[in-house]
């Protein structure tokens, strides 16, 4: 089984595949974790997408493309979800083409649909753990003690892409960018609309009905 998730920045496609990977066994293949362990191992491709990220630049489609091909080239059998990429259509098309070489397709792609409003409220209230990464949330999960991460007492931060401005931005980006990929796996027959103003668990129970028919 190989699904994709689709979504607003913040539509809850992280909480989702913490969801999965807890209870499924499947792999959850994030372009960010993907990229950090590429340059962490510094392979070539790794290397090469550093050299952007470092200079705060979008790393290009053929270098993404082929980092992904190189994870799923590493294990074809394993069961994966998509979280992150593809963004554009053009990636679309080649994880496609990348998977039919190797024998593996996609089973569902979800889109986890939200609206604007309730996304700048989630990720405007989102505070991280500068040490572990550690989530927390000003609405519903805070620390014990304010600032003070519960896991490794590091320190809390609001990170700068989680600020209003900065969320409508994503926003645009991904109207403009990401957005078109719904309609094309809507043509590709693969496409199902999910509700994600539920809770991580119900909508991945929601996910799991479909794909069970």
């Amino acid at each position: 089984m190989n699904i994709l998730l689709l979504g607003k920045p913040g539509a809850g496609k992280g909480s989702v595949a913490k969801e999965f990977k807890e209870k499924m066994n499947i792999v959850h293949l994030s372009t960010g974790d993907i990229f950090r362990n590429e340059i962490h191992e510094k392979t070539e491709l790794g290397l090469l997408a550093d050299s952007y990220i470092s200079k705060g630049l979008l790393v290009p489609d053929e270098v993404t493309n082929e980092i992904i091909r190189s994870v799923l080239k590493k294990d074809p059998t394993k069961n994966y979800l998509f979280d992150g990429y593809p963004r554009t259509v053009n990636q679309a098309k080649f994880l496609k083409s990348a998977m039919a070489e190797l024998g593996m397709k996609l089973d569902g792609v979800f889109d986890l649909e939200t609206s604007d409003e309730l996304v700048i409220v989630r990720l405007s209230s989102r505070r991280v753990c500068k040490t572990c990464g550690m989530i927390y949330n000003t609405r519903n999960h805070n620390p014990k003690v304010e600032g003070v991460c519960d896991v490794c007492g590091g320190k809390i931060i609001q990170r700068a892409d989680d600020k209003e401005e900065a969320i409508k931005e994503r926003l645009k980006v991904y109207n403009a960018q990401t957005k078109p990929l719904i309609e094309y796996y809507a043509n590709e027959g693969l496409l199902h609309s999910v509700d994600s103003t539920k809770d991580s668990p119900e909508l991945f129970e929601d996910i799991l009905n479909i794909i069970n028919g």
